[in-house]
């Protein structure tokens, strides 16, 4: 399966009628796997950022997460495994695995809970496969 298809047919799944505003699935340098069309481009110092908070949980706290940026302030996460970040009426999810970042961005009325559950679930998946 392509990492493509990971985007399109795991990531931007329906749930309960909703769906993930953008997702995409990077490598741990920052260079994109695949990507919905409307995922924004990440600069290096986002993807930097992002790293930094799974090594130094709580990095993030002061600045907040940034992607194609817009700032999010981070919330209760997993440290070393997931970051999630809140923006108005929207927020994100990434997962770490041991090859790859996997982003879910997300509005209302899709909740937290449900953009949690499809970013997770995938990045279980690829660290049970070893990814």
């Amino acid at each position: 399966m392509s990492w493509q298809t990971y985007v399109d047919e795991h990531l931007m799944c329906e749930i309960d009628g909703h769906h993930l505003t953008a997702a995409a699935i990077t490598g741990l340098d920052g260079s994109v796997w695949a990507q919905s069309t409307s995922f924004p481009e990440l600069k290096a110092d986002e993807i930097k950022g992002v790293i930094k908070e799974f090594d130094d949980t709580g990095s993030l706290a002061p600045t907040g997460m940034h992607l194609g940026g817009a700032k999010y302030m981070v919330i209760q996460g997993e440290p070393g495994a997931v970051i999630r970040g809140k923006k108005g009426p929207g927020g994100v999810t990434v997962k770490k695995t041991g090859q790859a970042l996997i982003f879910g961005i997300y509005e209302e009325p899709m909740t937290p809970g449900q953009c949690n559950m499809v970013v997770e679930r995938l990045g279980d998946y690829l660290v049970e496969q070893g990814m």
